[in-house]
């Protein structure tokens, strides 16, 4: 008997839910819920407030309207949309088209060229400086090359003559053209680089689609290639006993510059050091340390590989020597100075002699050596 009523009970619950969420409905039309729960919490603020966040919004839509696609705002807009953030509290819930770190970053740039503005030195007056005193500081600066504007401005001071510091800088510069300071690249390159060797591996993909691996060594003054090696595996007994090989009856550089592969292991570090080779380490992803070999891998494969087809180890091992025996006695180097780097220690320049000129073919026709005949 109790429990007959509960099935009534609920289903009179449930229609009393259903009329009362019709009825909030009809009473929020057209309005969703959330427009009218903001307009009763902005029935509490301040009317400041709501002017500001008004005159916030009507020029988000001034802007909207402006635009076709999309808003363009421009340096007013953003000059205007800072300074009303700025005075309302509630800011970041009125922006539209535009996210709140965006404003924040507009207000630090604002910041950033104001106190740019205020750091810059005021311009005084510029007062002209006579003839008179330009000419000595002009001649003082051109003859005397170790003077500062400091021993300047006392020589002009023995001679009864008081001339701000600024002024001097001024003239100094034009008459003394700054001067670089250290040694250039190519004086240290010149200097240094006959004690210098760089080797590197170069991936090659064979007609199988296997890997090969070949093995440069590359002397950086003469640019001349020392050493060319190919294998399957390079082990770090194989990559050791290139480096024995490329140094035959102790003729070895000072320094050699490889990589951070790790092809190069324990026993390569032994022999380079009980070779007297002191190892220099490129820094990781950092190709440019070692420009001089990265360059030449990269003349192999423009200037031979992209155009051959590797059959297989031994192919590939006759294709680098042929063109390494190319690069080395005839091809011109631009390094050098269109000099070859066979000759590139004795400097020789070929004469002007007669005779006809005949190409003789390298790599089966890939390249050329012209040589004059009688």
């Amino acid at each position: 008997m109790i429990a007959t009523p509960l099935p009534r009970l609920r289903q009179l619950a449930r229609r009393f839910f259903v009329a009362a969420r019709a009825r909030l409905a009809r009473w929020t039309r057209p309005a969703p819920l959330a427009v009218v729960g903001g307009a009763a919490s902005d029935a509490t603020r301040r009317r400041s407030d709501l002017l500001l966040e008004n005159a916030l919004l009507r020029h988000q839509l001034v802007v909207l309207g402006r635009a076709v696609k999309r808003p363009r705002l421009t340096a007013t807009d953003r000059l205007l949309q800072v300074l009303l953030a700025s005075r309302l509290r509630t800011w970041a819930n009125a922006l539209i088209i535009v996210r709140p770190a965006t404003v924040l970053r507009w207000h630090r740039q604002g910041f950033r060229l104001s106190w740019k503005r205020r750091s810059r030195p005021r311009a005084a007056a510029k007062l002209k400086v006579a003839a008179e005193t330009i000419t000595p500081i002009r001649e003082m600066a051109a003859a005397n090359r170790l003077w500062g504007e400091d021993r300047i401005r006392g020589e002009l001071l023995k001679l009864d003559s008081l001339v701000a510091k600024s002024t001097i800088q001024r003239y100094l510069r034009q008459a003394r053209p700054p001067r670089r300071s250290g040694q250039a690249w190519s004086a240290f390159l010149r200097n240094h680089a006959g004690e210098i060797w760089a080797c590197d591996f170069l991936p090659v993909i064979d007609l199988g689609f296997r890997s090969l691996f070949a093995f440069f060594v590359i002397a950086l003054g003469s640019r001349r290639v020392v050493h060319v090696g190919v294998t399957r595996h390079p082990t770090d007994a194989w990559v050791a006993q290139q480096l024995r090989e490329a140094t035959p009856f102790g003729a070895h550089p000072r320094f050699l510059i490889r990589d951070n592969d790790g092809k190069y292991g324990p026993c390569f570090d032994r022999l380079a050091a009980a070779s007297g080779i002191r190892m220099l380490r490129t820094p990781v992803r950092a190709p440019r340390a070692n420009a001089v070999c990265e360059r030449f891998l990269g003349s192999v494969r423009r200037e031979c590989l992209d155009h051959i087809l590797i059959l297989g180890e031994a192919h590939l091992r006759r294709v680098l020597h042929a063109y390494g025996a190319y690069f080395n006695d005839d091809r011109s180097h631009h390094g050098l100075g269109q000099a070859i780097p066979a000759r590139a220690a004795t400097a020789e320049r070929p004469g002007t002699g007669a005779g006809r000129v005949v190409a003789f073919p390298i790599l089966g026709g890939l390249h050329h050596d012209y040589q004059r005949v009688a």
